[in-house]
């Protein structure tokens, strides 16, 4: 199953805030050995976002959304989900236990319109608010969805969670980065070497970051991604090559 992030708001694509969701996921799935296979962020129109949704919940992927499950008239993300999914919004149970224990008699009438998920949703606990969040686990694509607030403070330990209670045996043996930074070159003079060097190391990932300094310099971060020890081997390699051409580098 690839791990997909569709993130959710104008406020991302107007610029007005600065996304840290993708950060944070990358970051608790690196120790388990896995990565973000796919990003995509979508504004607050309904009609685009149900598109959206209906594409993704045709996709057999573990997708994390954040973003749009408020009680105010631009979070849309929860009645775009049940329309997507052709069922009805509901009034899930345990939702209204948990905001009522949040807010009391302030729960109503506006924050509880929180408690209204597509019908058959499983709830995410918040251990900021208490206002859940919810997954949808039958979709037609055989994937999950799991929709949480936009906050990152509330997201990110409730992704935890989700990892922790629904994924805890995913896992891959654990991939790293060996890069080797190349001063005073450009990457058209490493090319022929970086196409020779991906087609014997089928198993890693070869990638390169090219830089232009403030002195106007050209470096590259020329590096790779695989299991240690053919990522240390990797960089051991170019190392080797460089010194061959007489390029200054240094191993980061």
């Amino acid at each position: 199953m690839a791990i997909g992030l569709l993130i959710i708001g104008d406020e991302i694509l107007s610029g007005r805030r600065q996304d840290r969701h993708l950060a944070n996921l990358a970051e608790l799935l690196k120790p388990r050995g896995l990565k973000v296979d796919w990003v995509r962020i979508v504004g607050d129109d309904p009609a685009l976002l149900r598109e959206t949704l209906q594409e993704t919940f045709a996709r057999p992927d573990i997708v994390f959304c954040h973003g749009g499950i408020g009680a105010t008239p631009d979070d849309r993300t929860r009645q775009c989900a049940a329309r997507a999914l052709g069922v009805p919004l509901v009034r899930h149970p345990g939702a209204v236990a948990e905001i009522e224990a949040q807010f009391g008699e302030d729960a109503y009438p506006h924050r509880i319109r929180m408690a209204e998920l597509p019908e058959g949703a499983e709830l995410i606990p918040n251990p900021f608010n208490r206002v859940p969040g919810f997954s949808l686990l039958h979709l037609p694509g055989g994937g999950h969805h799991h929709f949480m607030p936009g906050f990152p403070q509330m997201a990110k330990p409730m992704t935890e969670w989700l990892l922790n209670h629904y994924y805890a045996d995913l896992s891959q043996p654990r991939r790293v980065e060996k890069v080797v930074r190349l001063f005073d070159t450009s990457e058209a003079q490493w090319l022929s070497f970086m196409e020779t060097f991906a087609a014997r190391h089928p198993e890693l990932r070869l990638f390169s970051l090219p830089r232009i300094e403030a002195d106007g310099s050209r470096s590259i971060e020329l590096g790779v991604e695989g299991l240690p020890e053919a990522a240390e081997a990797a960089q051991q390699a170019i190392m080797a090559e460089a010194q061959r051409r007489g390029v200054r580098f240094a191993p980061d």
